[in-house]
């Protein structure tokens, strides 16, 4: 005998947040994506001399006392600084909700935690013993401190969870999110990923597997997704929330709807630790489930936000499955990295704000440094200025470490 049909609920998104190198602000952040400028440059937190990489994307002009208290901002890492922040600001956002506390939820994404603690700590042991371990080395670097942020400070008693699936985490957790909202678990989630991985030893760590660009003399052309001269991503930092809302009510309280998340598919290449398949099958059967999840065909998608590293194998992996999903150079593409880097565990998450934000003002924006299309990628990508995107579903891809894979499926509001 069959259990019991539960109604599935409506997922609207009625808030955003941001903080990465391109701005803290939605206005300043989609201003600097139109402008199609890469923000990478030196590292200034701390001097990158003898590293093989000294080059990101930073969030500058940020002070976590803006969102804490002195004492609380010392006592939380970077990651959930930035995290805690983001959020903060897409609840504003999102307006009076009315939601009761025990029907908050939130989800948040992070690939690495409280990296800058840790490596700091870690260099402190030498000097100063184990004797002298901070005591508050443990929370600031459990990855899940982003969460309990959030909680304890916007009195979230619901569901309060963690994904951790690398590159592909603030995707799944907006994915994760909308779960709860859409099977009744939760009335309103806070959903979204963190990272903030500019820190000595991981970045050196990329470079000597060769994932990251090695561009020094000129950072801002490092970034180049779906270039044929492109060597590898430039490490971001930052976090980006959304506000996921039950359909009802957001109608209700009158609530501005940025979009429906209405499909999220995800899978696994089984295939190895650091390369994605080959044949693309994984990104590709991701794809097809989230499109299958939102009940919308491959051709009524008009615009798709890629994972668009810059390394060679992903933007050929990518390119080639969503030739296979929806026909070579169908709708316009582009890659949010290519101007803030690769946010990692944050990365899924502030590309599906971007994704919103086009779809709000009805334009995607370029792709930086994009000068000669690799023959491989055959798609169509948006570069020199802004591209009008008709109306209609769009898709957000995030692929990570592991064999992780995510897609989002983004609907209007008026649909």
């Amino acid at each position: 005998m069959s259990g019991p049909v539960h109604a599935r609920h409506r997922v609207a998104v009625t808030g955003l947040g941001v903080k990465t190198a391109a701005g803290n602000d939605l206005t300043t952040y989609w201003n600097t994506l139109v402008a199609g400028r890469s923000m990478a440059r030196r590292i200034t937190s701390f001097d990158p001399t003898g590293l093989m990489v000294d080059f990101a994307c930073e969030v500058r002009d940020f002070d976590p006392r803006d969102y804490l208290d002195a004492k609380g901002a010392k006592r939380m890492d970077r990651t959930a600084q930035l995290g805690l922040a983001a959020a903060t600001d897409a609840l504003a956002d999102a307006g009076a909700h009315g939601v009761a506390p025990e029907r908050r939820g939130v989800v948040t994404g992070t690939g690495h935690g409280g990296t800058t603690t840790q490596e700091a700590e870690y260099g402190a042991v030498p000097d100063r013993g184990y004797g002298r371990v901070s005591p508050h080395y443990v929370p600031m670097t459990m990855a899940n401190a982003t969460a309990g942020a959030v909680s304890i400070h916007h009195d979230v008693r619901g569901p309060s969870l963690t994904i951790c699936t690398a590159c592909a985490s603030g995707a799944q957790a907006v994915g994760e999110g909308a779960r709860l909202v859409r099977e009744g678990a939760a009335d309103l989630v806070l959903a979204g990923g963190s990272e903030s991985a500019v820190a000595p030893l991981t970045m050196s760590s990329f470079a000597r597997m060769g994932a990251l660009s090695t561009r020094t003399a000129e950072p801002e052309r490092a970034s180049r997704p779906f270039d044929t001269d492109r060597d590898g991503f430039v490490m971001g930092e930052g976090a980006g929330f959304l506000v996921l809302e039950n359909w009802d009510h957001a109608v209700a309280r009158g609530a501005t709807i940025y979009g429906e998340l209405a499909g999220y598919g995800r899978t696994s290449d089984a295939h190895h630790i650091t390369a994605p398949s080959p044949d693309g099958a994984g990104a590709r059967i991701c794809m097809e489930l989230a499109l299958a999840d939102a009940q919308v065909a491959a051709d009524e998608i008009v615009h798709v936000n890629a994972h668009g590293t810059s390394t060679p194998l992903n933007d050929v992996t990518e390119a080639r499955a969503l030739a296979e999903v929806f026909g070579a150079g169908r709708f316009p593409v582009t890659s949010t990295k290519s101007v803030i880097g690769h946010l990692i565990g944050a990365a899924g998450a502030v590309e599906a704000v971007t994704t919103l934000l086009t779809m709000r003002e009805g334009v995607a924006h370029p792709t930086a440094n994009l000068e000669q299309l690799d023959p491989e990628c055959d798609l169509d990508l948006v570069t020199e200025g802004v591209r009008k995107i008709p109306e209609g579903p769009m898709l957000s891809n995030s692929f990570g470490f592991g064999g992780h894979n995510a897609s989002l499926v983004f609907r209007p509001a008026a649909a």
